[in-house]
C-alpha cells in the first residue's frame, strides 16, 4: 500500500514565480519521462499521451504553465529538455534566453549540464531528429508513407531542423571543390574558426538530386567532428562511391547543419 500527496499545482506555481522574481536566471527543467513515453504502456492515457504513444509534440500541460509563468517574470530563462524524443517547445525557442536538449542522461547529466552552461564545457552536440514546431505539420500517424515526414522529405518550416546544434565558438567556411573520379567523387572544403575560442564543430554533406518526383529533398552523406583552435583553419574532405552518385547533376553542402537559412556553408554541384 502506498499513500501519496501532490501540492496543488497553483501553489506551487506561485512559489515558483515567487522564487524566479528573486535570483538573477532561473533554470526551469522540463521535458518527459520514461512514464509518460515508451513501449506498451497501457496505464499511460492523459492529453498529449497514449499507451507510451505521443498525440502531441507539446509539453505537458502544467509544464507548460510554469515555462510560460516563469519567462513572464522578466528574468533570464535556460530551459533544460529532458526526453526521447522531440518536443514543440515553440514558447522556449521564442522567449527563452538559451534552450539545452539533455535527451535522457546519465549519472553526470548533472555535472554535463553545469559545465556547459558555466562556459567550461564548449557544446558540439547535433540533433538527431526533427523538432517540429507542432504534430499538425506531419501526416496522419496511420500514413505510413515518409513523404513529409523528417529531413529527409519535410518542406515545412521546423522548429529546430535535424543538424542543428549551437556552439560558443562560430565557424566559417569556404573554398569548395567536388570532382567526380573513375570512383566516384572527391569533395572538399576549408572550415575556420572565427571566434576566440576553441571548440569542436560538426562538419555536415548533403547532396540533393531533384531528378525524380519522389526523391528526397536532401540527403546527409557524412559528418565529421573536429576541434579547431581559435583561428585555425583546416581542410576537410569526403569521398562518395560511383554506386551513390546519380549520372545527373548532384547539389552538394558542406556546412554546420541543412543548407537552410543562415547556416554556415558553402555549395556547389558535382
Amino acid at each position: 500500500m502506498q499513500l501519496s500527496w501532490i501540492p496543488p499545482a497553483d501553489v506551487l506555481l506561485a512559489e515558483a514565480e515567487e522564487i524566479i522574481k528573486d535570483s538573477d536566471v532561473a533554470i526551469v527543467c522540463v521535458g518527459l519521462s520514461s512514464e509518460l513515453e515508451g513501449e506498451e504502456m497501457r496505464e499511460v492515457d492523459m492529453p498529449g499521451f497514449r499507451g507510451g504513444d505521443r498525440t502531441s509534440l507539446d509539453l505537458p500541460d502544467t509544464q507548460e504553465r510554469l515555462l510560460e509563468a516563469a519567462i513572464a517574470v522578466g528574468r533570464p530563462v535556460i530551459v533544460i529538455l529532458t526526453s526521447g524524443s522531440a518536443i514543440s517547445a515553440n514558447h522556449a525557442a521564442e522567449h527563452a534566453t538559451a534552450l539545452l536538449a539533455a535527451w535522457y542522461g546519465g549519472e553526470e547529466a548533472g555535472t554535463a549540464i553545469a559545465e556547459t552552461l558555466a562556459g567550461l564545457n564548449n557544446p558540439a552536440g547535433r540533433l538527431p531528429v526533427t523538432f517540429y514546431k507542432s504534430v499538425d505539420q506531419l501526416p496522419p500517424f496511420t500514413d505510413y508513407d515518409m513523404i513529409g515526414r523528417t529531413y529527409r522529405y519535410f518542406d515545412g518550416e521546423p522548429l529546430y531542423p535535424f543538424g542543428f546544434g549551437l556552439s560558443y565558438s562560430t565557424f566559417s567556411y569556404a573554398d569548395l571543390r567536388a570532382k567526380r573520379t573513375p570512383n566516384g567523387a572527391e569533395i572538399q572544403a576549408t572550415v575556420k574558426n572565427t571566434s576566440v575560442r576553441d571548440g569542436d564543430e560538426v562538419v555536415q554533406l548533403y547532396t540533393a538530386d531533384g531528378s525524380s518526383d519522389n526523391a528526397p529533398i536532401r540527403s546527409l552523406r557524412g559528418f565529421q567532428r573536429i576541434h579547431l583552435r581559435a583561428g585555425e583553419s583546416r581542410q576537410v574532405s569526403f569521398t562518395l562511391g560511383s554506386d551513390d552518385l546519380p549520372a545527373s547533376t548532384l547539389e552538394i553542402s558542406v556546412g554546420g547543419g541543412q543548407p537552410v537559412g543562415n547556416v554556415s556553408r558553402v555549395q556547389g554541384t558535382l
